[in-house]
């Protein structure tokens, strides 16, 4: 017979064993063995076995000596299974149930991690990414002096950098947008002003961040934009407005590679308001 047959069915055999015995811990085993056993699932990285044990336990063993270990555990045994949903809510109950317990500090550093592993790509809801950042400023704030301040630290960066991000996206979507829907005449309703708003405040309330040229250079191409589609009742104050911002613009980055770009909308602007 083929070695690679053989090997093959040794494998195959051995797992089947491995089934029968948990089910039959599963269905049959006292709590003590479960709990060893769930132990050694865990242990062994065999986390969905753990998690299905440890759900059922963590009732049992409430009020005993091992319930700590037991909420513990099964927030680490659906975090390593990348069910990070139920992680983070088991993660919190530890924190709700046990604030000081043994394993506190490093609870309220995976209602963190948990959250951060679920953060979804800046274009979508970021709730999650929101949720995780409380969650490691909560960590920083109880856990000053934690060997896993630096990562918390350095999550925190990423995080804020996706909320920027998302941000940058929102603004860079209006400008797009542009006169799209007509409105571009309106004070308050234009897409021109909703780009150069949503820039605005993501740049006060990160004024440091790492795309802030990015940034500026939309909310001056969108105040030159708006100024070119106004209403001749509007028009000179919006090509003053934006001349301003051009100016802004090139003596914060005078080296800009748009620089050229914001010398010709001062021009443009120049001829129309005859400075």
């Amino acid at each position: 017979m083929n070695k690679g047959i053989i090997t093959l069915a040794c494998a195959a055999l051995l797992l089947s064993s491995c089934a029968s015995e948990f089910n039959s811990v599963y269905k049959y085993g006292d709590t003590d063995y479960k709990y060893e056993y769930a132990k050694e699932a865990f242990a062994c990285g065999k986390f969905q076995q753990a998690v299905s044990l440890l759900e059922e336990l963590v009732t049992i063993k409430k009020g005993s000596d091992e319930a700590q270990e037991c909420l513990y555990m099964l927030g680490m045994a659906q975090y390593g299974n990348m069910d990070y949903d139920a992680a983070s809510e088991t993660f919190k109950k530890y924190t709700t149930s046990y604030p000081r317990g043994t394993y506190a500090e490093l609870a309220y550093f995976y209602v963190g991690q948990s959250l951060y592993q679920s953060a979804p790509e800046p274009r979508l809801d970021q709730s999650p990414t929101n949720g995780a950042i409380t969650a490691y400023q909560q960590f920083l704030d109880l856990f000053p002096e934690s060997e896993l301040r630096p990562q918390a630290q350095s999550r925190l960066y990423e995080l804020h950098d996706k909320l920027i991000q998302k941000e940058y996206l929102s603004a860079e979507l209006y400008y797009n947008l542009g006169g799209y829907f007509g409105n571009i005449n309106s004070n308050e309703e234009s897409n021109y002003n909703a780009c150069i708003i949503t820039a605005q405040n993501c740049l006060k309330n990160y004024p440091y961040c790492s795309i802030r040229e990015e940034l500026m250079l939309l909310i001056m191409k969108a105040k030159f934009e708006l100024a070119e589609n106004s209403s001749e009742e509007k028009r000179m104050d919006r090509y003053r407005d934006a001349e301003d911002e051009c100016y802004g613009f090139l003596n914060e980055f005078p080296e800009s590679k748009n620089a050229a770009t914001a010398e010709k909308f001062i021009n443009k602007c120049k001829k129309v308001i005859k400075d």
